[in-house]
């Protein structure tokens, strides 16, 4: 598939959703798809916060970005996806109360990854923190390259490793480039997730133009190190 370098990220439209469910089965071919009632959910909840990157020749949907406001204090850090998105609905979304975006999803077509579709929605995700006044982003970062260490490191020692530079894990090196930093390391995220074995990094990244000393992590510093290379 020839796809031009300069994509076009927009708002999700609902003709957008079956790109979107057919890029799901692209990306997790091993795992049910996004479904029609979760993303019809996401727009009439939030259609601000749902991106797609498009193919401006094609229409083809090779990339989106999944997203809802949350209030951090009514969630418990170890608590897992399900948990943060009402089983994938976004119908626990609270623009009233909350000031955190969490970040639900983010995928890329396999045969493009690697060429700023990704970096795209991520900006696209962070103007929208910036245009609303929120204070950041959380996520769950699913360790994708863990299960091919995990016979000889735990989690924890695989995430440091990470941060360090010293391994490339494909999702949350690719995280740590682009500002966000590691609070904590939490089991069970994904369940029946083969790659990470349902391990996940919660990562943050803060509005720089509201952050104030008291948001500054105050997280396992072990987590704190360079970015891993490309």
């Amino acid at each position: 598939m020839t796809v031009r370098a300069e994509v076009t990220v927009r708002n999700t439209s609902a003709q957008d959703l079956p790109g979107v469910i057919d890029l799901t089965r692209q990306v997790y071919p091993a795992t049910p798809p996004w479904t029609a009632d979760q993303l019809e959910s996401h727009l009439r909840v939030f259609p601000d916060g749902q991106f797609v990157a498009v193919d401006p020749d094609s229409g083809l949907v090779v990339g989106m970005a999944a997203s809802l406001v949350v209030r951090w204090d009514d969630y418990d850090i170890g608590m897992g996806w399900r948990d943060f998105t009402d089983h994938g609905l976004f119908t626990n979304h609270d623009p009233e109360r909350g000031r955190t975006l969490y970040g639900a999803e983010v995928m890329v077509r396999p045969e493009i990854q690697g060429r700023g579709v990704g970096r795209l929605l991520y900006g696209s995700r962070r103007a929208l923190v910036e245009r609303l006044g929120l204070r950041r982003i959380r996520a769950g970062a699913r360790l994708r390259g863990y299960a091919a260490h995990a016979p000889a490191l735990s989690a924890d020692e695989y995430v440091v490793r990470v941060a360090r530079g010293e391994l490339r894990d494909p999702t949350l090196s690719f995280q740590l480039r682009h500002s966000f930093h590691v609070l904590a390391v939490v089991e069970g995220y994904l369940r029946n997730d083969p790659e990470s074995l349902g391990w996940a990094a919660v990562i943050e990244w803060l509005n720089p133009a509201l952050s104030s000393p008291e948001d500054q992590p105050a997280g396992d510093p072990r987590f704190s190190g360079p970015a891993a290379p490309r």
